[in-house]
């Protein structure tokens, strides 16, 4: 029997870090060049995670910067309408919200970021005293924060140790983004990050480009994350290796639609089966079946019911 990964069995709340920005998509998945109608949403890995909690009636927590100016408070206005606890976001009036372009095509989407300068970029450790860590159960980052500036990086690895000093589980999703940094830059930064964690996200693709392997569990021995690591393969599935041992479940099949988005939707819902004790194969399964709903979609967040008043609903 594999060994439980130790959530604190009293704690409930989800507390994810990490940069949001305003994001332009068609409204069809069709190139920016060429579309004419256009939608405003948001659009950032760790808030992404937490709306998804949140809309499955769990307590999630976004903690961040963002500009004091109309689109930073549009974020925070979708963020409140769909459940998640904003309470620890910090609005900056010397910094803008960064902006980024969803660009739709045959093959893949590509994302063209406006971020240089952002209110996130400026965060720093005073961060961890917003975060409530005595009532987390779980802290979610991802490795796009490191990308953005040193101050953020020294923050993750800070929040890495505060919260495991409050007996939370550190979850960390690799998300290495190229367009932010080389892989030669981020490899040896992320490597060290996801070995102070607890529970490791990681695409396969992303791990063959920055450590040269793939396979999920001499990544595994690579890595050595203090818990488990979760290696997703595309359409194929996704595989979990912990303690010695490793458990696979095939992803579910779907017509992509596109496909950003929806790593942070599995990851809100291995999360939430976490949170409930499930095992590793229902844990990999809830991924998957959250992950369906961001292929099936343009946006990175695919509520199961719309808001009356969701912002760029």
């Amino acid at each position: 029997m594999r060994a439980p990964l130790p959530t604190p069995p009293d704690r409930d709340l989800v507390v994810c870090l990490g940069e949001t920005m305003a994001l332009v998509t068609p409204v069809e998945a069709e190139p920016l060049r060429t579309a004419e109608r256009f939608a405003i949403h948001i659009g950032g890995a760790e808030s992404t995670v937490a709306l998804y909690l949140a809309d499955a009636g769990r307590r999630a927590a976004w903690v961040s910067r963002l500009g004091d100016d109309p689109l930073g408070r549009r974020v925070l206005d979708e963020l409140v309408v769909h459940g998640v606890d904003v309470a620890g976001v910090e609005l900056d009036a010397a910094a803008p919200t960064g902006v980024y372009f969803k660009d739709p095509g045959d093959d893949a989407t590509v994302v063209h970021y406006y971020r240089g300068g952002s209110a996130a970029s400026r965060m720093d450790v005073r961060e961890i005293a917003r975060m409530r860590l005595p009532e987390a159960a779980v802290v979610h980052l991802s490795g796009i924060t490191a990308a953005i500036s040193a101050s953020c990086r020294a923050l993750l690895v800070a929040t890495m140790a505060e919260a495991r000093a409050h007996g939370a589980l550190v979850s960390f999703d690799v998300n290495h983004r190229p367009g932010l940094w080389s892989a030669a830059e981020a490899a040896p930064v992320l490597a060290d990050l996801a070995r102070r964690a607890d529970l490791v996200f990681v695409g396969r693709d992303e791990a063959e480009a920055l450590w040269g392997e793939g396979d999920p569990e001499r990544l595994g021995a690579l890595l050595a994350p203090r818990g488990a690591l979760v290696v997703k393969d595309g359409g194929l599935g996704a595989t979990e290796v912990h303690a010695g041992e490793s458990a696979f479940v095939p992803a579910q099949r779907v017509e992509v639609v596109e496909v950003v988005g929806a790593g942070d939707a599995f990851t809100a819902g291995y999360l939430g089966a976490l949170l409930d004790g499930a095992d590793a194969e229902a844990r990999l399964a809830a991924g998957h079946a959250v992950a369906a709903r961001a292929l099936a979609s343009t946006f990175d967040f695919a509520p199961s019911q719309p808001a009356p008043d969701a912002v760029g609903s």
